[in-house]
């Protein structure tokens, strides 16, 4: 089977309203339609959605979005928790939206639908008592996913290593459960992906393909220091990557994934989409 490739609506996070501060703000916005308008002309298989972009959960809203994915014929990842989730398992609050979010993901026809446990705000908290908040969290959350027969599958946002990840999916123990594999995130903890892929591959249901350079000028310290470029173009190793994704039947999207754009693409999200979303394409083609 052919690996499919998609389009993570992160990418044009800029154009959907959220600007980070060493960025220019664009002349335009997107919609939500829009993307999906952008997505199919790049002829990709499947869309990730992240929530937080979402105009509306009116249930007459998302089974309108549902009738624009099966139009398209796109595969659909809903994405939940940007930016902090469930913040290290601080946060009850964010557990009972989590939860109502597996029924929007029911609605829109999504089988996977992202997670984020904690991230780099809690990064350098001690990361056992996280762990363990997050592990009875996800084992309540996961029930009502089973119902709905909706696979969660939580990224490694900048928060914890290869092997952490690995602990709290053994430890969480659900076929239901598994992980958003982000080449990028496991790069900035100089967590080797392709190492780190051979630990998690048979538990990856959705991805974020990003490739990283490291930008000029940069503290080593600051998040960014290793920022986005099209995909083919930085350090990671997506042959290699997509490979084993392959050889393990992987069913999910490789889904292309922009956050901080490097200096060389500053403004120009929607040339590095594309030029990623055609090197994906003709990589799947070959392998």
């Amino acid at each position: 089977m052919t690996l499919k490739v998609g389009i993570d609506n992160y990418s044009y996070h800029r154009f959907f309203g959220e600007v980070y501060p060493q960025q220019d703000s664009p002349d335009k916005q997107m919609s939500t339609e829009d993307f999906l308008q952008r997505a199919k002309e790049l002829d990709v298989d499947g869309v990730s959605l992240e929530s937080c972009f979402i105009k509306s959960f009116d249930p007459e809203y998302l089974a309108q979005l549902k009738g624009s994915l099966d139009d398209y014929g796109f595969d659909r990842v809903w994405a939940w928790g940007h930016p902090d989730g469930l913040e290290g398992g601080k946060n009850e609050d964010m557990l009972t939206d989590m939860i109502e979010h597996i029924s929007y993901a029911k609605a829109i026809g999504a089988e996977v639908m992202r997670v984020v446990g904690s991230s780099l705000a809690f990064r350098f908290e001690p990361h056992e008592p996280q762990l363990e908040k997050l592990t009875g969290m996800f084992k309540e959350a996961v029930k009502v996913a089973e119902e709905k027969n909706i696979k969660m599958a939580v990224e490694n946002h900048f928060d914890f290593d290869s092997d952490e990840f690995l602990a709290l999916i053994e430890k969480v123990d659900s076929p239901y459960f598994g992980l958003t594999f982000d080449t990028g995130n496991f790069t900035r903890l100089l967590d080797e992906p392709v190492k780190a892929m051979e630990k998690l591959g048979k538990y990856v249901y959705a991805t974020h393909i990003k490739d990283v350079k490291i930008t000029p000028n940069v503290s080593a310290d600051e998040w960014f220091f290793f920022s986005s470029v099209p995909v083919g173009d930085g350090y990671i190793n997506m042959p290699e990557l997509a490979k084993k994704l392959k050889e393990l039947d992987y069913q999910g999207l490789l889904a292309v994934e922009l956050d901080f754009t490097h200096p060389e693409y500053a403004g120009q999200e929607d040339a590095a989409v594309d030029k990623s979303v055609k090197y994906l394409q003709r990589l799947v083609a070959e392998i």
